[in-house]
């Protein structure tokens, strides 16, 4: 079941940001996924991103990324996970739901919010091109999903993917091993001194359309917060992403 809850508008001392709707999306186990909605056209075609949190983190992370985003032309939709707590004054909500119906909520349990946000796009908002952006632990996840759904997913960014379930029963090299099998568009960002976390992912899988960047100059930072306007070398990254939606998923 899915319902719409508000449009509002995210707004920073300087100027309004982006309009956005907030929805809720009730997922398999009953939990409220809440999620905001940047869109930019109501073109059914237009390339739709999906944008996913780092641990701790809500859809917050995303209040300056997807407005940015839809002025590259790119619909959006920012998910609250349920690990997860908040940023950028934004709570998670979905992290506070799922905590009520079970204290022991773990990075992979995020995986089924990660799915019924990709069908709850699917069915409203996108008959294009669909790419999922991870953020850490999500961007691996992403990366694991969209190998096993390549004719519903056309892309994925990851910033800062790596191999963060070991503590979860799973063995070193679980999502390498998971990911060999991508072959659509794929984009790695990460800090400067994170590339062996994610290179074994990166060489191992058997996409030849993929694309990297760490900063040379500056440390960079982990996770998608390093496109935040005070992060260190953010406009480096912007660029790299940038070139690499425009390239495989043109307006």
């Amino acid at each position: 079941m899915f319902k719409n809850i508000a449009i509002v508008c995210a707004a920073s001392a300087a100027s309004v940001l982006s309009a956005y709707q907030t929805v809720s999306i009730t997922a398999y186990d009953g939990v409220e996924i809440t999620a905001d909605v940047y869109r930019v056209s109501d073109d059914l075609e237009t390339p739709f991103i999906l944008l996913f949190h780092q641990a701790g983190y809500s859809r917050g992370e995303y209040r300056e990324i997807a407005p940015r985003l839809n002025k590259l032309g790119y619909n959006c939709m920012a998910v609250d996970l349920r690990s997860g707590s908040g940023v950028r004054g934004v709570l998670n909500e979905t992290a506070r739901e799922a905590r009520r119906k079970s204290p022991d909520i773990t990075y992979l349990d995020a995986e089924t919010d990660i799915l019924d946000a990709l069908f709850y796009a699917r069915e409203h908002y996108a008959r294009g091109p669909i790419i999922l952006w991870g953020s850490s632990f999500s961007a691996s996840l992403s990366l694991i999903i969209a190998a096993e759904r390549p004719r519903v997913i056309s892309g994925v960014v990851a910033f800062s993917p790596g191999e963060y379930f070991n503590d979860l029963d799973k063995p070193y090299g679980w999502v390498a091993q998971k990911t060999r099998k991508l072959e659509m568009p794929v984009f790695v960002a990460s800090a400067r001194n994170e590339e062996r976390r994610w290179d074994l992912i990166y060489n191992g899988m058997y996409s030849t359309q993929k694309a990297a960047y760490r900063p040379v100059e500056t440390p960079g930072m982990h996770g998608s917060r390093a496109l935040w306007p005070e992060a260190p070398d953010s406009e480096g990254y912007w660029q790299a992403v940038t070139a690499f939606l425009r390239q495989y998923f043109p307006q």
